[in-house]
């Protein structure tokens, strides 16, 4: 009871600030139902007077009411199936910049999460280079044991965070549960799932060592990339607190001056930055979901460089073919394989029209074959796709809003490095490769192998489940009489459950077989 007393007095306090940072005027009043309309007038009438409508407003509220909250309109930023696309790219504006803490407290989380002084692990540790919500980075220099000097970027947790995130996702699932009871329509933006998203999200952020995974698998599927590479964590000097990293010498690629006088191609650059997200995406399944230009950098080799892999998105194989061939449709303006592919990967249902998809799909190809290719947004083809979508019953996919969101954050870098950029010309060479190496014959012999993998597995259980059967009948011979009826029926079940999972392991290897050969 007093827990949600202090809920209550921390949620009003939010609702405060919203409402007095003009937020509010963000909620269409259409979409509640009558007692809450008048909630929202009287809320209206706390705004500061002077105050413009959108997610200005939004920003303002979010930044007072401190870092959690501005983690979540981070959040929220990806998220545009929720609060819309005009208002997510607004938020992505969220400053995530606090004062750094003490010198001396960032030597005492180093020291308690390695185990040593700070002087026996660094030449030298210097006070704080950027700090944000959840870290700062400092930079610091060891010797290895060939006496080698080697320069490193050290990320510390700020003290206590932990404690303040968890204190307000509280309060963030009380009122996602105060909004779903006052207003049982708003569940359709999934108020308390949305929170316990943020909540995991946050959580992952919060562990050093998953971002140092992230990381290094990163950087071993671009081990072969000539144009792209990733800073190799030091797990020596890794733990949940202390991330521990190569040091990038390097511009930031939203200094276009400072790249133009290092003698850099911006427009090479450019055609990098879309090319290597779409490899990730597309032929590793696994991309960096914060791709803005303050971590993205060019290193002296003019080798693009990317930083901070909190947030990351993973595709699995259907999910990756979808794109790939989406992309090449509208390339190639076959908007019947474009619709064909959604129903086969199973995101529009059955009892909708192809043909009626594919006349849908046209409505947004065929306008932008009428411009220059430089004038064509691949995120704008996909935003719009989503928005078709939904009127054919598709259902959301965070996986492919998340890419979405992080393909309209890659193409502004892109184009702000070269405004003249042909996305599709770039795009057409990674889309084509993964398609020809995956659903060519290359790609068919390998799904066949898949299959014959599952076949053997298959095979291989089956003397276990002879064995489990014999030993179940031996078992019923050594019963006695008194109990006959029942073991026979014991006997007889088990018998046809066994048979029934021999035939439904050979089902799904069949089955498999099947499909790698489609």
């Amino acid at each position: 009871m007093l827990g949600s007393v202090v809920h209550l007095v921390r949620g009003a306090h939010v609702g405060f600030v919203l409402a007095r940072e003009g937020a509010l005027a963000l909620v269409d009043p259409a979409e509640l139902p009558p007692h809450l309309r008048l909630v929202l007038r009287i809320g209206r009438m706390l705004e500061r007077s002077g105050l413009g409508v959108g997610a200005g407003p939004l920003q303002r509220a979010l930044t007072r009411l401190g870092p959690s909250y501005v983690k979540f309109g981070q959040f929220l930023a990806t998220r545009p199936d929720i609060v819309g696309m005009h208002a997510a790219r607004d938020l992505e504006t969220l400053q995530d910049r606090v004062p750094p803490f003490p010198q001396e407290t960032a030597i005492r989380v180093v020291e308690a999460a390695l185990g040593k002084p700070v002087a026996h692990l660094f030449v030298s540790f210097s006070p704080p280079i950027a700090a944000a919500s959840i870290a700062q980075v400092h930079k610091a220099h060891i010797l290895d044991v060939d006496g080698t000097e080697r320069v490193l970027a050290i990320k510390i947790m700020r003290p206590g965070v932990r404690e303040r995130f968890q204190r307000d996702l509280q309060v963030m699932r009380f009122m996602a549960r105060v909004v779903h009871a006052l207003s049982p329509k708003a569940e359709r933006l999934r108020p308390r799932e949305v929170v316990e998203i943020l909540a995991r999200s946050v959580m992952m952020e919060m562990d050093f060592r998953l971002e140092a995974a992230a990381m290094s698998e990163l950087a071993q599927n671009t081990k072969d990339d000539a144009d792209f590479r990733v800073p190799k964590p030091d797990w020596e000097l890794t733990a949940r607190d202390v991330l521990s990293s190569e040091w990038i010498e390097g511009i930031r690629l939203n200094d276009h001056a400072a790249i133009v006088a290092a003698g850099h191609d911006p427009k090479a650059l450019g055609r990098a930055v879309i090319q290597s997200f779409l490899r990730h995406a597309i032929r590793d399944g696994f991309f960096h979901a914060d791709m803005h230009p303050g971590n993205l950098f060019v290193d002296p080799t003019g080798t693009l460089v990317a930083v901070d892999f909190g947030i990351m998105g993973r595709l699995g194989h259907m999910e990756r073919r979808f794109l790939a061939e989406i992309l090449l449709g509208f390339i190639l303006r076959d908007y019947k394989r474009v619709a064909q592919v959604h129903f086969e990967a199973g995101y529009v249902p059955a009892h909708h029209s192809v043909e009626d998809f594919a006349q849908a799909i046209r409505a947004i190809g065929e306008p932008i074959h009428q411009r220059k290719a430089d004038e064509i947004s691949m995120a704008k083809v996909l935003t719009l796709l989503f928005d078709i979508t939904a009127l054919f019953d598709m259902s959301t996919r965070t996986e492919l809003v998340m890419l979405q969101k992080t393909m309209v954050v890659v193409e502004g870098v892109a184009r702000s490095l070269d405004p003249k950029l042909d996305m599709w010309t770039g795009a057409e060479p990674v889309v084509r490769s993964w398609i020809t190496r995956n659903l060519g014959p290359v790609g068919r012999v390998e799904s066949l192998g898949r299959a014959a993998l599952t076949i053997t597995d298959v095979v291989s259980d089956i003397p276990d489940l002879a064995q489990r059967l014999r030993r179940i009948l031996v078992r019923l011979d050594e019963a006695g009489s008194g109990d006959g009826n029942r073991l026979d029926a014991y006997a007889r079940s088990e018998r046809r459950r066994a048979i029934w999972s021999t035939v439904a392991l050979w089902g799904i290897a069949i089955g498999a077989l099947v499909m790698a050969f489609r």
